[in-house]
């Protein structure tokens, strides 16, 4: 009995300190990449770089590069437009439930890493409102657009482009999105804001 309950509590112990230190991985990313500005000459503004305190969330439209969980998996991932309310491209047959509407956030994926990158891309995509709910993605067609492939091999250097769906309260109004890699299970998260 004794030897039985020291293996256990020695298991224990290990699981717990595996377990602490597979979660230092994650992080949520607001930092966008920096956009391209033209440069005039005998322009006097300091090339200094900004405060990281006072640099702004990044935004629809920005850019964040993120990593998965294989060596040298990395992609650019920009938010191109996001739609609210997401119209059902055929709402007779498949559209949201009473009391919910879609909404919908166009990505595009950039393969910047070292091998091909497969993946179902929205199962990493979720959407928070400003009450603090938090959706997963949803299938669902929409007349702004093809949705993201369900099954992506993307080959270095190449892009995908695609909608992500959402199925949130009517009431809702969204405040960020998150995506990350590997179907949502890669440590580094993207985050935009919405407003």
């Amino acid at each position: 009995m004794r030897t039985r309950l020291a293996a256990l509590t020695t298991a224990t112990v290990l699981g717990l300190a595996l377990t602490g230190c597979s979660g230092n991985d994650d992080s949520v990313t607001t930092k966008p990449e920096p956009k391209a500005t033209s440069s005039k000459t005998g322009s006097d503004k300091s090339e200094a770089p900004q405060d990281p305190a006072q640099e702004e969330p990044a935004r629809i439209g920005d850019t964040i590069t993120l990593a998965g969980m294989d060596d040298g998996s990395e992609l650019k991932v920009t938010i191109l437009k996001y739609v609210d309310p997401a119209k059902p491209a055929d709402p007779e047959i498949f559209g949201p439930e009473g009391g919910k509407k879609w909404v919908a956030a166009r990505f595009q994926l950039v393969n910047t890493g070292k091998s091909t990158y497969s993946d179902s891309p929205s199962n990493g995509a979720k959407i928070a409102d400003t009450g603090g709910q938090r959706f997963d993605s949803t299938i669902g067609d929409i007349t702004a657009g093809p949705v993201m492939t369900s099954d992506l091999s993307l080959p270095v250097g190449e892009k995908a482009v695609g909608w992500m769906v959402w199925e949130v309260p009517a009431s809702s109004k969204a405040a960020t999105i998150q995506w990350a890699m590997d179907s949502g299970f890669a440590g580094a998260v993207g985050q935009w804001n919405v407003k």
